[in-house]
């Protein structure tokens, strides 16, 4: 593994970019963490070995190399409630068995299904993503009054909090015009920090939020009765879990093979989540996923191969362990700063220029999916809702693409040459063109411009050789494929299939590898 993993870097500036890369990511991941862990009612802690854990197993053996994993929001809103009712002992229960979904979701090849989702719906969720990182990130600019309630800074301090935060920007932004021997975030997030420290200027801090202290995460089996009621509860958080985990680590492994013009392995990546979060369930942390905000961070810093996300794992549990006061003491603004620029990377900005000018579906499709990431923050649902209509304006769309071109040749036959799919959208379409009751003694319908897509279509073909049957009319099917031959159960001697130039296509056959 370890000379699988070193194998590229003949070239030691490679391995620099990768290394620099993870230090920054894992800068960025403390406080993404700690958020975290409070919105799911846990310690920081938990989503700090979440972080770890998940990060350095989906980096060894996911799918995508460069992609950063860690604990998420998406996934901390699922188990709130469970949390709240059942307590820590259940959650790391469910994380478990979401591990076991996602291995087996792996094992049968459900990831490929990822190539279904358009290209409207991916503009939504990144835009959508981008919207809830940006309102993820102003929660930083409040601060907790003497009522212990949390009220938008004033005055200096959101002047100076406002300016370290455009600092960080404008180094990120121009720092790779001048050199890219380091990654421009990390320079960024040390110089802002060096100000702050240097000048002692009352900012807040990582420290402020949450310590980042603790030991090496221990091996521990969730304390929970392992019977038939305790499945009940966790299962369905672990399903939600595991699908919304899943869709979240496929999109980002999409987007990341857009921008790095390379191809990651779906059915992996849903194995190596399934392990990390299996692993993570036993050593106390909460669970997670891709993170497209980090892995973001991690693509544009240089970050390109699996040892950028160990790197950051394992800087982060170095963190814990050995420096968590310097950690502590980094401006929450150089982090905000970081994450704004994420925003502006991450927001596809062309799709107000083309949402005029494509399709009126896509472009509602795309609103829609961007609406429902930012309105309920699930981006499960997004994305599948975003799928459905997709699927079912292109359904209706094809449906309406079947006709029909009717002759009658010098013998007095007619002829039928069909163009178009016949699937369950066209199904009316299809038995509305023939009649029967007012054709002559011989029909031939030709497939050679059409193509049967489920059995839906089948049935339509079963129904009208049994019309022309009750009619005594000799039907001649021809292009028909061999499976849509076979399944035509109804074909008796008054139905002649011709064989001659037959296609060769399955009906509904699945053709993703």
């Amino acid at each position: 593994m370890i000379q699988l993993i070193f194998r590229k870097y003949g070239n030691r500036a490679y391995l620099k970019d990768d290394v620099l890369s993870g230090l920054t990511v894992a800068l960025a991941l403390v406080p993404e963490a700690v958020a975290f862990a409070f919105v799911a009612g846990v310690e920081p802690l938990v989503g700090l070995y979440a972080a770890f854990m998940v990060g350095l197993i989906a980096s060894i053996a996911g799918g995508r190399p460069g992609m950063i994993s860690g604990a998420t929001g998406a996934l901390a809103v699922v188990v709130v409630s469970l949390v709240a009712t059942h307590g820590l002992e259940y959650l790391f229960a469910t994380v478990v068995l979401c591990g076991v979904l996602q291995i087996t979701a792996g094992l049968f090849r459900l990831g490929k299904f990822i190539r279904l989702v358009p290209h409207s719906v991916m503009f939504g969720f990144v835009n959508g993503l981008a919207i809830v990182i940006f309102q993820s990130q102003l929660e930083s600019f409040k601060l907790l009054n003497e009522a212990g309630e949390k009220v938008w800074m004033q005055g200096g301090e959101l002047g100076l909090m406002l300016g370290l935060v455009v600092l960080t920007m404008a180094i990120i932004q121009f720092l790779p015009k001048l050199t890219k021997a380091l990654p421009s975030s990390l320079v960024a997030i040390v110089v802002t920090s060096g100000l702050v420290i240097g000048f002692g200027l009352d900012t807040p801090a990582v420290g402020d939020v949450a310590s980042v202290a603790g030991g090496f995460p221990a091996f521990h089996a969730p304390d929970v009765p392992f019977n038939l009621e305790t499945l009940s509860i966790i299962w369905p958080f672990a399903l939600t879990m595991a699908s919304v985990g899943l869709i979240e680590s496929l999109m980002t492994l999409t987007l990341i093979d857009e921008l790095t013009e390379t191809r990651g392995k779906g059915n992996r990546e849903c194995i190596g989540q399934g392990l990390a979060n299996l692993a993570t369930g036993f050593f106390g942390g909460m669970g997670g996923c891709a993170m497209i905000g980090q892995s973001m961070i991690n693509i544009r810093s240089g970050g390109r191969t699996r040892l950028s996300g160990i790197s950051a794992a394992l800087f982060l549990l170095l963190f814990i362990l050995f420096i968590p006061n310097y950690i502590e003491k980094i401006p929450i603004a150089a982090l905000v700063g970081v994450m704004f620029m994420v925003v502006i990377g991450t927001f596809e900005w062309t799709s107000f220029r083309i949402l005029s000018k494509i399709p009126k579906v896509d472009a509602f499709v795309l609103v829609m999916v961007s609406l429902i990431t930012v309105l309920l923050h699930n981006l499960a649902l997004a994305v599948v809702a975003g799928v459905i209509v997709s699927a079912l304006a292109y359904a209706w769309e094809s449906a309406t693409h079947l006709r029909a071109e009717v002759t009658k040749d010098e013998q007095g036959i007619k002829h039928y040459d069909l163009f178009g799919p016949l699937f369950f959208g066209s199904v009316k379409s299809f038995q509305d063109v023939f009649k029967p009751a007012e054709d002559p003694d011989e029909v031939i319908i030709d497939f050679k411009n059409s193509r049967v897509w489920d059995h839906s279509g089948i049935e339509a073909i079963n129904s009208l050789t049994e019309r022309y049957r009750k009619t005594g009319t000799k039907l001649h099917l021809r292009h028909l494929s061999e499976e849509c031959r076979q399944l035509l159960d109804k074909a008796g001697s008054m139905i002649e299939v011709n064989i001659m130039e037959d296609p060769k296509y399955h009906v509904a056959e699945d053709k993703l590898d």
